[in-house]
């Protein structure tokens, strides 16, 4: 059966379904309330079989305490005086017993339906089979549900289904329920981590006056009452940095950026970052910082450094690569030499022979980053630090004392995938505002706008800084070994 034939199926099927449970909604509001909000669970579905799991069918026959559970059904089976329904929540799920005697007492089981949110209450006990479950002396349906449960049918392997409708992907997939544990679990750790550490937890604007703080192209709203353009954040950076030039010397904050780009397998319009800005540090420091924090992830939610991602394996507990952006280009396309990298004119005849577009305003600088970034990244596999990026492409960054043509900065990439960006921070008011004019005149369609405001605060005095920006969405892709970036975000954005 082709696809097109097989979903048409499907709908019909949903519409007959839907048709007959409100009708079975329609009775049950005749002889009173349908969605009750009396019933008060006594113990967790998990936390049930945990403590009874271990017990015998034999033992388990002297425990008389009643126990309330509640939970979505997501399967029955009649046998000829007996029922056995399914129920789960996020959690676990376990099975439900009980008699034809009974239902005809207090339970109108004919109303249920697969998907129906239900409250239980009653004793443990095990099957022949050994299975632990409940023997149901009363149930309350909570909830009707109006549409089936899809059951493994094709439409919810479609990951355009999972996507758009994550409430059925959760409830179907214990995968996805997984992934999102997981993510939560790196959320709080990294919290954890930061607070132990005495960095304290900042807030940033969302909404914000000018697009600043990175390259990219924002979303651009309206404020009625101020009668005035503002931007999405793009990132909180500048933010950040006057927070440290007000006093604060460790902070960090969990944010959501919004960019007006491209949407692909590692870009979403908007995302979750972790910044964090420390007073009296290098990028030198960050690195260290980086690699203990990815470490002591692995380590206390998964019991290993070890993570299996795709086709590879990482071990996060030992010291990860690091080479300059030169000596990749160099190490990666063997083709090339030092000198073809040396001087302007040399490079562009280099980018030429690689296909690499330029134009008026491109630098040696912008050059080298153009062949990393088209060349190199998606090589860089193992756990990878690269250093000293240009300061064509480093706008915010220091630059480094021994060579004034690079910064003190590194990006850190898994799998090709760039997960973190960090650097000793630029603190020179003068220098700042000089790069910030060439980058405008340079490219007038630059989307990263002066900020003058963050140069007056710059002219009170940063002291010695480095701050980095982690991509959590990144991060969980590789603990969870998921290829795409919307497996890891609760709601994607996705065409209409």
């Amino acid at each position: 059966m082709n696809r097109k034939v097989y979903i048409r199926k499907e709908i019909n099927h949903e519409n007959e379904q839907f048709n007959i449970r409100k009708l079975k909604l329609e009775k049950l509001k005749k002889t009173g309330n349908p969605f009750p909000n009396s019933f008060k669970p006594n113990i967790d579905i998990k936390k049930l079989k945990i403590q009874y799991s271990k017990f015998s069918k034999k033992t388990l026959q002297f425990i008389k305490r009643q126990y309330k559970i509640s939970g979505r059904i997501t399967s029955k089976r009649i046998i000829g005086k007996a029922s056995f329904y399914s129920i789960q929540n996020i959690e676990d799920s376990i099975q439900i017993y009980f008699r034809k005697e009974q239902s005809q007492k207090n339970m109108d089981k004919v109303s249920w339906d697969i998907g129906d949110i239900i409250g239980v209450e009653g004793k443990v006990f095990k099957t022949n089979t050994g299975e632990l479950s409940l023997f149901a002396e009363s149930i309350i349906l909570l909830t009707k549900s109006l549409r089936s449960i899809p059951n493994k049918f094709y439409g919810l392997l479609d990951k355009e289904t999972r996507f758009r409708k994550r409430y059925l992907d959760l409830i179907t997939n214990k995968k996805s329920q997984e992934i999102f544990k997981i993510r939560f679990k790196i959320i709080q750790k990294i919290r954890e981590y930061f607070i132990k550490r005495k960095f304290i937890e900042v807030e940033t604007p969302m909404l914000q006056n000018i697009a600043s703080g990175a390259i990219a192209k924002p979303f651009i709203t309206y404020h009625n009452n101020l009668n005035m353009k503002i931007f999405l954040r793009i990132a909180p950076e500048l933010y950040l940095k006057r927070l440290i030039i007000g006093g604060f010397e460790k902070i960090f904050e969990v944010n959501r950026n919004f960019r007006n780009e491209g949407i692909s397998k590692q870009h979403n319009p908007e995302f979750t970052m972790l910044e964090f800005y420390q007073a009296y540090a290098d990028y030198n420091d960050l690195i260290k910082l980086t690699e203990d924090l990815i470490c002591n992830i692995s380590n206390s939610i998964f019991g290993s450094t070890i993570i299996k991602y795709q086709e590879n394996i990482y071990d996060f507990g030992v010291p990860f690569n690091k080479m300059t952006m030169l000596e990749s280009i160099l190490k990666y396309l063997p083709e090339v030499n030092i000198n073809q990298l040396s001087d302007e004119e040399s490079a562009k005849k280099l980018a030429c022979s690689l296909q690499i577009k330029i134009d008026k305003n491109s630098t040696l600088g912008k050059i080298q980053a153009d062949i990393f970034e088209k060349y190199i990244e998606h090589k860089l596999c193992q756990p990878t630090f690269i250093t000293e990026y240009p300061i064509e492409v480093s706008p915010l960054a220091r630059k480094n004392e021994k060579n004034p043509l690079v910064t003190d900065r590194f990006e850190f990439f898994i799998d090709g995938k760039e997960i973190a960006n960090g650097f000793s921070e630029l603190n020179d008011s003068e220098d700042q505002k000089r790069r910030f004019l060439q980058q405008i005149n340079k490219d007038p369609d630059d989307q990263m706008q002066f900020d003058k405001d963050y140069i007056e605060a710059l002219e009170y005095g940063l002291p010695p800084t480095a701050g980095e920006g982690i991509g959590i969405d990144r991060l969980v892709m590789i603990f969870t070994n998921c290829s795409s970036i919307r497996e890891v975000l609760l709601f994607p954005h996705m065409k209409n």
